[in-house]
């Protein structure tokens, strides 16, 4: 994805806030100690929290923590969801904290968004000596029967890189980060935990539609896409009739500030 792209993709969510905030799944609590583990103490940024979801789960975890959000929509939802956390608007590139003010920072479905040739110094700067730096990514487990075929119908605006077990590893193995200098990382680790998210055939066609792919197509080609699942998941015996569980995992890549 060139930038361009990049940006109307990583900007496209505002717009959908409010459907972010009630259909995207919360994260593994499993995922997030073991992405806190490494941590020094208990300050804990999200950083690109969006509408919270992560934030939500981090403060049911650690009683030190702070969200930091670029879309003022998205920040709004934010701070109406998870009132008792501090909200800041700011972005990974710009970070509105002190220098070693934090013990963790951790993005939710949200750094691959970053400019890390910008936010890493940055991460590294608001980061105490020996802190963490932590990804989690909730993907779709495909190796699922039926996952697999809504993935191949769905096509990749809606389930992409990353948001598959194989292809979050490959993506999130090459993200890169500094290794040299005084903002520098040590080597990646990686993690997955089970997860899901109980789901209707309707709701789960509208949590599709809130990816940055989905938000961003042209609307015909969207209705279309969205009718195509809806159809597909009308055929599947585990998902034509109320109630199911999509399976999912939360994947973590997990680094120590050097």
């Amino acid at each position: 994805m060139d930038e361009d792209a990049r940006r109307r993709h990583s900007s496209s969510f505002g717009a959908a806030a409010t459907a972010y905030a009630e259909h995207r799944p919360d994260y593994a609590r499993a995922a997030l100690r073991w992405a806190l583990e490494p941590a020094p103490g208990a300050r804990v940024l999200d950083l690109g929290a969006g509408t919270g979801k992560l934030t939500a789960t981090l403060a049911e975890v650690s009683g030190d923590v702070t969200a930091v959000e670029p879309d003022p929509e998205m920040l709004a939802e934010l701070r109406r969801t998870v009132p008792d956390v501090r909200a800041l608007s700011g972005s990974a590139e710009a970070i509105p904290l002190p220098g070693a003010s934090v013990d963790a920072v951790v993005a939710g479905n949200a750094m691959h968004w970053f400019d890390m040739a910008v936010a890493g110094p940055e991460i590294a700067r608001v980061l105490a000596p020996g802190g963490v730096l932590a990804g989690l990514w909730n993907v779709v487990d495909d190796r699922v029967d039926w996952v697999a075929g809504l993935a191949a119908v769905s096509g990749s605006a809606a389930i992409g890189p990353r948001d598959t077990p194989a292809s979050w590893r490959v993506a999130t193995a090459t993200m890169h980060l500094p290794t040299t200098g005084e903002a520098r990382f040590g080597s990646p680790e990686q993690a997955e935990f089970p997860h899901g998210q109980r789901r209707t055939a309707d709701s789960l066609v509208a949590t599709l539609a809130t990816r940055a792919g989905m938000l961003v197509m042209p609307e015909q080609e969207r209705t279309e896409t969205l009718d195509r699942i809806r159809a597909y998941l009308a055929s599947r015996p585990e998902t034509a009739d109320g109630e199911f569980t999509l399976p999912m995992l939360t994947c973590v890549l997990r680094v120590r500030r050097l």
